[in-house]
């Protein structure tokens, strides 16, 4: 599966202008192979040139066995979904200091739906491991698009 090339994106945006801002999203898809539970999780860097003149979006698929007892509150892909996304900010080091940088959970605020079981831990994780306050949905586009068609995007599932 393919994978983010931390230096390629850093090229890229490099060659961005200044006003150019980075939005990272995870999301997640649970199914069944061979009578086993499996998630893939889809993660994106989404460099917004110059805050207004369309994207370029760099993306990975990670597929791990997937340990949930329940489908309706799925905490434990949940918050897999959370670390690889944090970890994958993490490889940037101190790279976003200067930079408009925007991480965004596929979480729903809404208690309605079963990935808000997860909320408060998701935003704490976040806060506590980049430093960034994240945006969950609706206002998680990243997340909640382009993470969420990403798949489909690099292997036309």
């Amino acid at each position: 599966m393919k994978t983010i090339n931390v230096e390629e994106v850093k090229q890229f945006i490099e060659s961005c202008g200044p006003n150019t801002k980075i939005y990272f999203g995870a999301d997640s898809e649970r199914f069944k192979k061979n009578g086993k539970w499996y998630a893939d999780y889809m993660l994106a860097v989404v460099v917004h040139i110059d805050g207004k003149s369309g994207c370029k979006i760099f993306g990975e698929v990670q597929r791990e066995i997937d340990y949930d007892r329940s489908k309706n509150k799925p905490r434990m892909r949940l918050m897999t979904e959370v670390m690889k996304l944090a970890e994958l900010y993490m490889k940037f080091g101190d790279y976003f200091e200067d930079k408009k940088v925007e991480i965004h959970l596929d979480i729903n605020r809404n208690f309605e739906h079963g990935s808000s079981c997860v909320l408060n831990e998701a935003i704490g994780y976040i806060k506590g491991t980049c430093n960034v306050v994240p945006f969950v949905k609706p206002s998680a586009p990243a997340a909640s698009y382009c993470s969420d068609r990403l798949k489909d995007i690099l292997y036309g599932a």
